[in-house]
């Protein structure tokens, strides 16, 4: 079968994070959505997603094709159930759209399943459909993680240079270091990816994943339930939070309850609360529905898009939004919502002109040996057209 992972109509309320990615694409425990679909399924997946996306995520469609909601992540049960579906079948449970095998049609929407015979699931559903559950729900997703990952394999060795609690709820992949650091895995498991580093003097509470050709700086301390996704440099303290990767939080400062997505820059002693000081729940910019609101929460710190940064000594109040290659930085606390290509502070904010975007993603992108392309271009420039009316 061919295997496509598509975004359903709850796509916006993942905004700014799906500006720039397919929901599959979102990391979330250790891997991504789409890196779980297709250990278990042991196939490569494509994505039906938005238009100006489909380009760097292409569409692979075939003559037998089951489509499967991208905002899901998988278990084996459910896996079985998929895999099990006849043409013209839609895997459902309660209002969500979990599965659809439309073995006769090269496309896929909701109109059309409605003559599909449903099949009613016996899964429990791990659905992502807020920006806060990534964080919120990081900490079962990293457990089913490691244990996906870490099955029938056997750990590379642990320094004798560490403190360690619970050891066979750590795993470190080949190329790896770790010395004179703190790992206590009694809580939730550590996981250390490949070519990944733990400098002196880490402190580190699991639940934990550090994936490959990361580094972790000195002194640093993380409280889990926290994952730093690849080649990214984190230091400071951290807690419950995701950076998805090639993101930098290098040096002190507070992050928490966060989720930081890729190409992002977090300056020395930049901080952001994450508990109001009358304990109120937490209320967060939603651009589906275009006003802020209620998460629920007690804990919510900082959303930041993709190619996001802040400067020195930046502050972050309580649930604040940042949105694709804003650029924040001075004295005070600026918006809770920071529109996408945003310059300024708490002083104001002027347009991030493209071209300048443009020069600095191609800076970033070769300092890891990659070529900022046209594709690229494409994608931010779309956003930045597409969120103008924030900016006003």
């Amino acid at each position: 079968m061919n295997y496509i992972l598509f975004d359903d109509n709850n796509r916006a309320n993942l905004l700014p994070f799906t500006f720039t990615r397919p929901v599959a694409d979102i990391r979330i425990g250790i891997l991504t959505i789409r890196e779980k679909w297709e250990l278990l399924l042991k196939e490569k997946t494509s994505t039906k997603t938005e238009s100006y996306l489909s380009k760097k995520f292409p569409l692979k469609s075939d003559t037998d094709n089951v489509w499967i909601n991208g905002a899901i992540c998988p278990t084996e049960q459910l896996v079985k159930e998929i895999t099990d579906l006849k043409s013209n079948h839609v895997l459902v449970l309660s209002d969500h759209v979990i599965a659809c095998n439309t073995a006769d049609t090269k496309d896929f929407n909701y109109n059309e399943i409605s003559t599909f015979e449903k099949i009613v699931s016996r899964s429990q559903l791990f659905q992502i459909e807020n920006v806060w559950d990534i964080f919120s729900k990081n900490e079962a997703a990293i457990k089913a993680d490691f244990n996906l990952i870490t099955k029938g394999r056997k750990s590379q060795p642990i320094s004798t240079t560490n403190q360690v609690i619970k050891p066979e709820n750590i795993f470190i992949e080949e190329g790896a270091k770790v010395e004179c650091s703190i790992l206590n895995a009694s809580s939730g498991p550590i996981y250390i990816g490949k070519d990944a580093e733990i400098m002196e003097g880490s402190i580190i509470r699991g639940s934990f994943a550090l994936c490959e050709h990361s580094t972790l700086k000195l002194g640093a301390k993380i409280y889990g339930p926290t994952t730093i996704g690849p080649h990214s440099k984190v230091g400071g303290e951290v807690n419950n939070s995701i950076i998805f990767g090639f993101s930098n939080k290098a040096h002190d400062g507070f992050l928490g309850n966060s989720v930081i997505g890729e190409w992002c820059n977090i300056g020395a002693d930049s901080n952001n609360s994450n508990l109001k000081n009358n304990y109120a729940q937490v209320k967060l910019w939603n651009y589906n529905k275009e006003r802020f609101v209620n998460t629920g929460l007690t804990f919510c710190g900082l959303m930041m898009g993709d190619h996001s940064k802040c400067g020195i000594n930046t502050m972050f109040n309580t649930g604040t939004v940042i949105g694709v290659n804003a650029n924040i930085f001075g004295a005070g606390f600026p918006r809770n919502f920071v529109p996408s290509f945003s310059w300024g502070g708490a002083a104001g904010f002027t347009t991030y002109k493209l071209t300048d975007a443009f020069e600095v993603g191609s800076r970033v992108f070769e300092r890891r040996g990659m070529v900022f392309n046209e594709t690229e271009r494409e994608i931010l420039t779309h956003i930045f057209e597409a969120t103008e009316k924030y900016r006003k």
